[in-house]
């Protein structure tokens, strides 16, 4: 019997849906030592969120039953693609379960941030009624920016569109007819964007060349006018990956003004040190790495992610295996 360990969690319909294949599905934690030593040798496929780190000693150990290693979700930061690559293993993701939940989080982030929301709700509990010091700003009118013009930022594009924004962005790996079939604006210089607009949103992958890619050189280029030339103040937000933005330089600007308001739903170091300076700061909000946190995404990472393993398992390759040049 083929035996597949989820060690992150995964919808129950999911997991039924491996057992209905034929496969023992173990489920639960496994310790990275436990990993180390060669556990994933006793498993023909493994399923892992953002928890569990895959290692190339894990991989080389694993062989030879470990068939395929699945990440349930998009990023896959978390696993050594070189070493599974090197031992012909595919690594199969989920990357559209979650879309549609990480586009409405972004948009209210957005919200949250121009209209106060958290710092009103904050005010309220005090037994405050600070109405007009809660004088925010409207989306309508207001230039948006996208690094990174993939599934998630034209999902958000176009809700952006909805509320009257005018949407840009920076995407070197996409063709500018991608973004001007959605009557989104294409930069071909990252800085560009930033001198034109007022709200950033990330939706761009953690790498070298985008660490820290938000930074105070770049902070310092937005324009903090709308087009209307209405003092609107600066905005960013980030569902994407921690790391991009540079959390020391975001901080500095809230404190000088340059930036109005910053959301995070993803941090450098997570969880994130409740005493960080950054949290206590009046224009700050953020979210636990919520943004595929909704019964919808989850069902449907699941059992997308279940079709990829079994596809694997059965001799096919994923549509979604995200080494598949490498392999072949």
């Amino acid at each position: 019997m083929r035996r597949v360990a989820v060690t992150d969690g995964m919808a129950e319909e999911a997991v039924r849906k491996l057992e209905q294949a034929g496969c023992e599905v173990v489920q639960g934690f496994i310790e990275h030592d436990v990993l180390d030593a060669g556990g994933l040798a006793e498993f023909d496929a493994i399923i892992v969120r953002s928890a569990t780190k895959i290692t190339e000693q894990m991989l080389i150990k694993s062989q030879p039953r470990l068939k395929v290693v699945a990440r349930a979700g998009v990023g896959v930061d978390n696993i050594d693609i070189p070493a599974a690559s090197t031992l012909g293993l595919p690594v199969v993701n989920a990357p559209r379960a979650s879309t549609q939940s990480v586009v409405e989080l972004t948009i209210g982030h957005l919200l949250g941030s121009l209209r106060f929301i958290p710092r009103a709700d904050r005010s309220l509990r005090l037994g405050e009624w600070a109405k007009k010091e809660l004088k925010g700003t409207e989306l309508f009118g207001k230039r948006l920016g996208l690094i990174g013009f993939g599934r998630i930022a034209q999902g958000v594009a176009k809700v952006a569109q909805a509320f009257g924004m005018e949407v840009h962005s920076y995407d070197p790996y996409l063709p500018s007819s991608v973004a001007r079939k959605a009557n989104v604006t294409m930069h071909k210089n990252v800085d560009n964007l930033f001198k034109t607009c007022t709200h950033i949103s990330i939706h761009c992958n953690l790498t070298d060349e985008t660490h820290h890619l938000i930074n105070t050189k770049r902070i310092e280029m937005m324009p903090g006018v709308d087009p209307f030339n209405l003092k609107c103040g600066n905005h960013i937000v980030n569902c994407a990956r921690g790391g991009i933005v540079d959390e020391d330089a975001a901080l500095s600007a809230l404190e000088s003004g340059q930036l109005a308001s910053l959301a995070l739903d993803v941090f450098e170091h997570e969880p994130v040190d409740a005493k960080s300076p950054l949290l206590q700061h009046h224009n700050f909000h953020g979210t636990p790495h919520i943004g595929a946190a909704t019964i919808e995404a989850q069902r449907r990472v699941g059992l997308d992610i279940v079709d990829a393993v079994l596809t694997v398992l059965d001799g096919g390759v994923a549509e979604t295996t995200v080494n598949r040049k490498d392999i072949t």
